[in-house]
């Protein structure tokens, strides 16, 4: 019996999924265990042997592939644990870096921040300006030579950068993106002198107009690259010791996965992989499921996330923001903030309750884990009132302490305040519901949406817990949370239902519409590059479906809209559809007239995105159905549970999720208990059990 398997490391848990393509799917979930995650990636995998009744090995030796995501190049880029970086830059133009385009006072902070001119710093430079060296050259806007590459200067870098005990040379040539020469032959005699060395070329990792965020995504595909491969090298091999035939597949931001082996090679695209899991497995479900317009929202133990998905497909991003400084990687655009179930609530100068950004991460965890945790969480909150029960997580493995918890709360939220300790754990549980409910406002918002035209699909270890109560306000119509076998694993559920996806795009400044020809030939080109990056997976595709696109912006704007492409035959009407679709696009995000052909349009960036699906099903299992809509059956106790500062504590059934059939409906107060998670229903909402096993929600 042939498997798929999706690993998701996060900063708490490692969530791990398998199935095997004809129905069935059991899940995992184990502590991470930093620095050595792959410890805890072995682990859940032994579990889900244990789940199937099978050996590792009999598992992994069966197994089609495995899709794994990690946070391993995001908290490396962000906590500065990054490998030593040179850069080799054109003479004249290593400053680029550090001048940062005049904008990294800016770049990646709240708009309350950018109003706080007395506070706005620059980061910290991503490399020491020793270690940024110039080379004598000079490509022109058009690609053409004009000053060739001086070799023996590069060899002379090439040694200085190499004594200086660099892991990894970044290389950033002006003009690069229309002529990569110069750049593959730097590599080449980088190569000659340090044979093993890390080198990664702008041309190749972001061949897109803007030297500063070219650079600044080459310097970071070198920092995390190294670990990276020092990370999933190990680990693959590992895995082939222990029985696996299949792939090791690895998330990208884009939503798609690339082989292991390659994957340090284009690390920079892996940050986000663990932010991407959850609004795959989003599609996967709506497709299943009939919803054209979700919000995924995913509360882990360390961040609360929320991706959009319209008319079927994810929006995306055509780059992200780390540490103010920006990547060129396409990447689902998933909006984030520090309020997981391991959030730390704390009381400022002001006396204002705060919870987040800061999390008690999986070492030591909250205060009610045991671990050595003295703060209090968003997690100890819930113990306090009711919402998780003593026995605690993964099925009682993982039991909670609740005099911990209270005191926890009582010395750094309840007293600090003048509150009682449930006083306290309630302001906390409100508090974690009003963040996540603004941050899907302002997600659906302002990207020109209206929330009742979703759905919201919740989950993560405490997005059930908290759904009812952030999408109250919110309008839409429905909130599902997906059950069934994947429960709070469901990230992990996503990453094995992806495919494989590959982008490749150029830059080629014009005005627009252009030649027909002009656009046949950019996008030839870009095809053929994409079919030898697919060839170079090793993976065997059942279908491949390109998607085209351009960059588009009117004349002195400063930002580009992706504007799809039509699939036909290029003909010399194609420009003019896309310019119309850019104008609508444009004019529903900003408003109707808000567009002004007048001005003048201009492409920046052409792109094509190809995705590779794997050809196995990984579609969430019907259950059978209830005789009746009472789910008493199901029901296990009574415990006393505060859902309400109004209402206080009140006798709360407690019903067992295994038990819970199709058609089966629960009136809030209600508590629905899962191995790895717990959902509430508070009064005033019905639960009611689809076909496959998801809980909907609904508001009377």
């Amino acid at each position: 019996m042939p498997y798929a398997l999706g690993i998701d490391v996060g900063g708490t848990f490692t969530d791990a999924v398998a199935s095997d393509g004809a129905g069935r799917i059991v899940s995992a979930k184990t502590p991470t265990t930093p620095p050595n995650r792959e410890v805890g990636v072995m682990r859940a995998i032994e579990d889900l042997a244990g789940e199937l009744g099978i050996g590792v090995g009999e598992l992994l030796s069966q197994t089609d592939y495995i899709a794994h995501g990690t946070t391993a190049s995001i908290n490396a880029l962000v906590q500065g644990q990054v490998a030593d970086v040179g850069l080799i830059a054109t003479k004249g133009h290593r400053d680029a870096i550090y001048i940062m385009n005049a904008e990294g006072r800016t770049l990646g902070r709240s708009a309350h921040e950018i109003q706080d001119t007395l506070r706005q710093r620059k980061p910290a430079p991503l490399i020491p300006k020793y270690r940024a060296l110039e080379v004598t050259e000079r490509i022109d806007y058009a690609g053409t030579v004009l000053v060739p590459l001086d070799e023996d200067e590069v060899r002379q870098v090439t040694r200085t950068l190499v004594a200086q005990g660099v892991e990894a040379i970044a290389v950033c040539l002006l003009w690069s993106f229309k002529n990569g020469a110069h750049e593959q032959r730097v590599r080449e005699l980088i190569h000659e002198i340090a044979p093993d060395m890390y080198v990664t070329l702008s041309s190749e990792v972001s061949p897109r107009i803007r030297e500063f965020a070219r650079t600044s995504t080459t310097i970071m595909n070198a920092q995390v690259g190294p670990r990276l491969r020092t990370y999933l090298l190990p680990l693959q091999k590992q895995l082939e010791e222990r029985g696996l035939k299949g792939p090791l597949l690895v998330m990208q931001s884009e939503g798609g996965t690339i082989t292991a082996d390659r994957a340090p090679e284009h690390a920079i695209t892996t940050v986000g992989s663990v932010l991407s899991g959850g609004v795959v497995g989003g599609m996967r479900l709506a497709e299943q499921l009939g919803h054209r317009n979700v919000i995924t929202t995913d509360v882990g133990g360390t961040t609360f996330l929320a991706g959009l998905i319209v008319d079927g497909e994810p929006v995306m991003a055509p780059g992200s923001i780390v540490n103010q400084f920006p990547i060129n990687a396409a990447t689902i655009r998933v909006h984030t903030i520090g309020s997981g179930g391991g959030a730390l609530a704390s009381v400022d100068e002001g006396g204002n309750l705060r919870l987040g950004p800061r999390s008690a991460e999986a070492v030591p965890g909250p205060a009610c884990y045991g671990n050595g945790g003295t703060r209090p969480t968003n997690t100890d909150a819930n113990l306090v009132l009711g919402i998780l029960g003593e026995r605690g997580l993964l099925g009682g493995r993982k039991p909670l302490r609740l005099d911990l918890a209270r005191e926890a709360i009582r010395e750094h939220v309840a007293e600090p305040l003048g509150l009682t300790v449930e006083e306290a754990a309630i302001a906390i549980h409100e508090v974690q519901n009003a963040q996540a409910g603004d941050l899907l406002r302002r997600a659906v918002v302002q990207a020109g949406h209206d929330p009742r035209d979703f759905v919201v699909y919740a989950f993560g270890g405490a997005g059930p817990a908290h759904c009812a109560g952030y999408c109250q306000d919110l309008g839409v119509s429905e909130v599902v949370v997906p059950l069934g076998p994947v429960a709070s694993a469901f990230s992990a559920y996503g990453l094995a239902a992806s495919d494989v996806v590959l982008s490749a795009e150029l830059s080629d400044p014009s005005s627009f519409p252009v030649h027909h020809a002009v656009l046949e030939s950019h996008f030839a080109r870009l095809e053929a590059d994409l079919q030898r990056g697919l060839d170079q997976q090793k993976v065997k595709f059942h279908e491949v479906t390109l998607q085209r696109e351009v960059d588009l912006r009117y004349s002195m704007q400063v930002t580009e809209l992706a504007t799809a492409v039509p699939d036909a035959l290029f003909t010399e009407r194609t420009g003019e559809e896309i310019l119309e679709r850019f104008e609508r696009q444009y004019e529903r995000i900003n408003g109707s007239g808000a567009g002004y052909r007048e001005a003048g349009v201009q492409a920046i960036t052409y792109r094509v995105r190809a995705k590779a699906g794997l050809g196995f099903p990984v579609g969430l299992p019907e259950i059978p159905a209830a005789d009746g809509p009472d789910p008493s059956a199901a029901l296990v106790e009574e415990r006393s549970v505060c859902l309400d500062s109004q209402l206080g504590y009140v006798a709360t059934p407690v019903y067992d999720y295994a038990r819970l059939r199709a058609g089966h409906e629960l009136v809030g107060p209600a508590i629905v208990d899962v191995p790895t998670t717990v959902v509430v229903v508070p009064a005033g909402v019905t639960g009611r059990v689809d076909r496959l096993g998801n809980l909907v929600l609904s508001y009377q």
